[in-house]
């Protein structure tokens, strides 16, 4: 009798090291969100790959033009009292180092 290449199991049913995998993949699809706190502050860190850097940007630590193809993060706060659509309009793009010493 021919083999059958069929999964034995419902499509919709996952492995726990298969949920895990999508979890993983997820958190590399967002670029490590993090969330720092600074000066009793909370804020929300998210680093930018060099090719995912497209566009000039001012870094408010240096006064300096963050270039096309500079890695760097954006910072905005996390627990401000404006909301979330206030503090996501306030965001910033820093230098890496900037950031670290700020």
């Amino acid at each position: 009798m021919p083999r059958s290449n069929r999964p034995r199991r419902p499509r919709g049913d996952r492995r726990p090291d298969e949920v895990e995998e999508s979890v993983g993949l997820d958190r590399l699809m967002s670029g490590w969100k993090r969330t720092e706190v600074r000066r009793g502050r909370e804020y929300a860190v998210q680093p930018i790959s060099a090719a995912s850097a497209q566009k000039d940007y001012l870094c408010p630590g240096c006064g300096l033009i963050i270039e096309p193809g500079v890695a760097h993060v954006v910072v905005w706060r996390a627990d401000g009292v404006l909301g979330d659509a206030a503090d996501l309009a306030s965001r910033r793009h820093w230098h890496n180092h900037c950031w670290r010493t700020a």
